[in-house]
């Protein structure tokens, strides 16, 4: 009976309505949670996506600001580049892309692919830089076949131009796609992948300045990709420019006097710490670095046995040798160990202990007094007066130059060189100072070493006789408008206290290397201009039979410091020729040619003027023949 009533019921119209009834409600109740939901829950994200299908972004590169040199000159500013760009939302398969792009560009699916996904931690709209500095025949193949090639893009960047080509290319540094690293480190905070970004140089230390900050715009573009409109745009900051404390001129004549030779070269104004000229010899093409560099050109460079990629200038460190007589020198008239008159007997070697120790010159310099030891470069006077100082009170008196220890200019890995002392070598050796040491020393050879830099600062020391100013690259931040925003004045680092005639002594010393007979370095000598400097050779290996052609890698180094007016200095210069075998010959030519070239801007010594050569007597105009003038024939009397 109860099932039947059951039956009865089910069957009654108005229950199967209700039923009905409440099933649709609850449909209903379900659909209009879903459209609450899409509608007001997600309708900001469904509306950025919809914004997203029809809208790009399109970054626009910030050009990098000017670097000039001390008088205005532009060294390096920026030349259009383009680039090939590819936006992850509106490529479906990025295998086919990359393979068809491959194929087209000629370039290689691996690095397409590894580009793609180090990229690929940013937004699905932003463009990823797959390819940098295209050809213009590339940007043609890539517009001919765009229909196969779906979220591609050609983008505009400026890139570095170098007007002087190789010239300075250690000191302004060269530029490189940002790494995955940097690109994860606060100091980047604001970079995309694919931007470019300093990686030595003046370029890398000055990367904040130089930058500027990206702009961007936003287009609509139809389902094949064309630009239909602009939406939004910001426009890009350009960088600040840099003034740079070097001498164009003085830069090219420092670089060309060189030649093929390896080595290095930096000038000073010492009464400013200004550097001048900076060279590292031989360079390389900055250029290169801000794409892809070829195969052939970075095995060039790493198979050279010059190092063009080392910047010598900064990071080579070198045994001074009798440049460091300097040092010597100083540290004995101000202990009272010497003075002007007095005197040693060179006869070619200098007995210690058991053990003989040469002089350069074979046959020895005779009664030796300060100013001859220095003008003749005798090693036996220094032997004598080494031994008299100990190792100790060298390395103090060479810690008051700042040797040992990096000169702070404002660039990345200097190198500081060493000064030895009793102390360092216990620890680093665990063996005693041996006297014997202390000989080699007292030279600028054994364990001490010094980078041109520093050579160049101890220079300028000795002619402001004892002070020191911040040695420095740059003299103004100027902005895009031509504001001046930031410049650096002369700042006084270090006054060495010692006695005024200690400092004279040396002097005169240094000027008779130059301009008095036997003197080593009478090849930098300036007649319109009164140079004092010092010679230096330092030996790369001890050979104990040094007849015949010596393999380059095993010559001696070549070292020359100066400074000049004598009365009045202006300028320092420090000169390293790797394997140059003699200071006289190979590097004191160097220093007379970037002297040369600095006084001749200053007006101080005129520039040769080109004459006209003719073969007969008759001159086409009537003018008369001017009078032949033969130089004045260079001198090398010594060899060190």
């Amino acid at each position: 009976m109860k099932g039947q009533r059951i039956i009865r019921e089910m069957r009654d119209p108005s229950r199967r309505l209700l039923l009905l009834t409440i099933g649709v409600s609850v449909l209903f109740f379900m659909l209009l949670m879903r459209l609450w939901y899409l509608q007001i829950v997600k309708a900001e994200d469904f509306q950025n996506l919809s914004e997203n299908n029809r809208l790009r972004l399109v970054p626009v590169a910030s050009s990098r600001g000017t670097i000039l040199d001390r008088n205005g000159v532009i060294l390096v500013d920026n030349s259009p580049s383009f680039s090939i760009a590819v936006i992850p939302q509106e490529v479906t398969d990025k295998e086919v892309l990359v393979k068809n792009l491959s194929r087209l560009m000629g370039m290689s699916e691996g690095e397409l692919l590894e580009k793609w996904n180090k990229a690929r931690k940013g937004s699905r709209y932003q463009p990823i830089i797959l390819a940098s500095n295209i050809t213009r025949d590339q940007m043609e193949i890539l517009e001919e076949n765009r229909l196969f090639l779906p979220g591609l893009d050609v983008v505009m960047h400026p890139i570095r131009a170098y007007y002087y080509g190789v010239l300075g290319a250690h000191l302004f540094g060269h530029l490189g796609e940002i790494s995955e690293q940097e690109i994860g480190n606060e100091r980047f905070k604001d970079y995309n992948p694919g931007d470019y970004v300093g990686k030595s140089g003046i370029e890398r230390n000055w990367e904040k300045e130089l930058h500027g900050a990206d702009g961007g715009r936003q287009i609509e573009v139809d389902a094949r990709g064309r630009f239909l409109r602009t939406v939004s745009e910001r426009s890009p900051t350009t960088g600040n420019s840099l003034v740079l404390t070097i001498d164009l001129a003085v830069q090219k004549a420092a670089e060309a006097a060189f030649g093929e030779q390896a080595g290095a070269a930096v000038a000073l104004e010492v009464n400013s710490g200004e550097v001048l000229a900076f060279v590292s010899n031989p360079s390389f093409d900055p250029a290169l670095f801000a794409g892809r560099l070829p195969a052939e050109i970075w095995n060039t460079y790493l198979n050279d046995k010059r190092h063009p990629l080392e910047n010598k200038a900064l990071k080579g460190q070198y045994p001074p040798g009798s440049t460091f007589k300097i040092i010597t020198a100083l540290a004995g008239l101000e202990e009272g160990l010497v003075d002007e008159n007095t005197s040693v007997t060179c006869n070619g070697s200098y007995r210690f202990g058991n053990r003989s120790f040469g002089c350069w010159q074979r046959k020895g310099h005779g009664t030796v007094s300060l100013r001859k030891a220095l003008r003749e470069s005798c090693d036996v006077y220094f032997y004598r007066l080494g031994e008299q100082l100990g190792v100790d009170k060298i390395a103090f008196y060479a810690k008051q130059f700042g040797l040992g220890e990096p000169v702070g200019i404002g660039l990345e890995n200097e190198k500081s060189g060493l000064i030895p002392t009793k102390a360092w070598k216990e620890k680093r050796y665990g063996k005693k100072w041996l006297s014997g040491e202390t000989l080699s020393v007292a030279i600028g050879q054994g364990y001490v070493l010094t980078t041109p830099l520093q050579l160049a600062v101890m220079t300028a020391e000795v002619a402001t006789e004892g002070t020191v100013y911040a040695p420095h690259l740059v003299k103004k931040v100027v902005s895009p408008e031509g504001t001046v925003l930031r410049e650096f004045y002369p700042t006084v680092v270090r006054r060495a206290a010692f006695k005024g005639e200690s400092w004279r002594a040396v002097k005169r010393g240094l000027f008779a290397v130059v301009n008095e007979p036997g003197g080593t370095g009478a090849v930098a000598r300036l007649y319109e201009v009164k140079v004092a400097g010092k010679t230096g050779t330092s030996q790369v290996v001890k050979l104990r039979d040094r007849k015949g052609a010596i393999p380059y890698q095993y010559r001696d180094h070549a070292l020359f410091v100066a400074f000049a007016p004598y009365e009045k200095p202006e300028i320092a210069v420090a000169v390293v020729v790797e394997h140059g075998e003699h200071g006289g010959s190979a590097a004191a030519p160097i220093a007379g040619k970037i002297l040369r070239t600095y006084f001749e801007t200053k007006g101080v010594i005129k520039k040769p003027v080109p004459q006209k050569h003719y073969s007969s007597a008759a001159v086409p105009d009537g003018t008369p023949i001017a009078e032949t003038v033969e130089p004045v024939p260079e001198e090398q009397n010594g060899n060190d």
